[in-house]
């Protein structure tokens, strides 16, 4: 997974019930764009991801 400054991170629930995730990555913390990400979601909350299977990057 490789990503961008201004990119968008969207992490799918993975539980029936949870909703979806998404947010800006504000900072790539990892080696040639890979995680972690730092990212600022929708909702306010900033934090430091490491993205599994059920997440997806979205090009800016």
């Amino acid at each position: 997974m490789r990503a961008t400054v201004g990119d968008r991170l969207l992490v799918h629930g993975n539980t029936v019930g949870e909703p979806d995730r998404s947010g800006v990555i504000i900072e790539i913390q990892g080696l040639g764009g890979g995680p972690p990400y730092l990212v600022r979601f929708d909702d306010g909350h900033t934090t430091l991801v490491v993205p599994g299977p059920d997440a997806v990057v979205v090009p800016a």
